[in-house]
This record gives C-alpha cells, structure tokens and sequence, in this order.
C-alpha cells in the first residue's frame, strides 16, 4: 500500500492519487466523497479531467512503480478550519520526468470554484513540487489559446510562453527551474 502523499498550500491540500482513489472515483462521486473523506461537488469532474483523463491514469497507476507515486493525478481540496472540505480540482503531472528532465503539469478547476485563485495556487506547489526533484529541470503546461484564465495562471506563476498556437489551438508554456514561481 502507497502512503499518502499531500501538499498543503495556504488554503488547499492537494493529494497524489492512488489507484485505489481512482478506483473509487469511476465507482460514483459518492464513492470518491467517501473514500477522500471531502465533500464532491455536482459538478465534478472538472473541465478536461473527464472519463477518458481519469481511464488514462488508471492504466498508468496500474503500471506505475512506487517511484512514480506523485507523478500522476492529484485531488485537490479546499480547507475548512485545516480539515478537508471539498474537491476543488484535479490537477498533476502527466508522468514521472523525462529523461531530458522535463514533466507536464495540468489542471482543472469546478465551475464553482474558479477566479478565486485556487489554480495559481495549485499551480505554485506543483511546480514546486517537481523542482524538488533533482530530475526535473523544465515544467511545461498546455493551454488553448481561447482559455486566457489559464495563460494568465501560467503567466502569473513565471511560465513563458513559447511559440505559437499549434493546429490544434494548444500554446506551450515553459517554467525552467531558475525561474521565480
């Protein structure tokens, strides 16, 4: 069995996702609510965290070796008086680094829950996190280019933007490791 592994932020306790999570969560929302110990919104799952999202990490949780713990989903919840109240978001990485060091973050906020700066903050201590790790020296994240809530996340937490949209409306954004948060 995997320890839990948690970041806490000011306002948020983001939780690496086990595979018994996940297993919880394609059983229903009560399912999640009750194994995470959190409220779920009606809402959830957020934006492009959906069926597919969580189907992909299942088989990459399934496969994982311990080393990998962390480097998947994560569950991100606000506080109420330091105890967990209710899914906000399911942000991460989208796998352990590369070898050239780099890993991919991504991130997505309830409806009711958004422009109250959870994402900025689930963005700093993810990235954060990964510069922990020796083995990370680039962070990347992908937004369409029509989703200026998101640049300006990536913007604020010290992303730069690299080049041009791709055909598919995706502009990249880089955060090295020397870099501000």
């Amino acid at each position: 069995m995997t320890a839990e592994l948690t970041i806490r932020t000011k306002r948020l306790e983001l939780v690496a996702a086990t595979l018994a999570d996940v297993l919880a969560e394609l059983s229903g929302r009560e399912a999640l609510a009750s194994h995470l110990a959190v409220e779920v919104p009606a809402s959830w799952p957020p934006g492009e965290y959906d069926r597919d999202a969580l189907e992909f990490f299942r088989g990459k949780l399934e496969a994982a070796v311990p080393e990998e713990h962390g480097w998947y989903n994560w569950y991100v919840m606000s506080l109420g008086g330091g105890e967990r109240y209710s899914l906000v978001a399911g942000a991460g990485y989208l796998g352990p680094p590369s070898s050239d060091g780099v890993v991919e973050i991504g991130y997505s906020v309830v409806p009711e829950a958004r422009g109250q700066g959870y994402a900025t903050e689930i963005v700093r201590a993810l990235v954060a996190h990964a510069f922990e790790s020796a083995a990370v020296q680039l962070v990347i994240a992908h937004t369409h280019e029509s989703n200026t809530a998101s640049s300006s996340v990536l913007s604020r937490c010290g992303f730069k933007r690299v080049g041009s949209a791709t055909a598919d409306g995706n502009t990249l954004y880089e955060h090295t490791r020397n870099a501000p948060i």
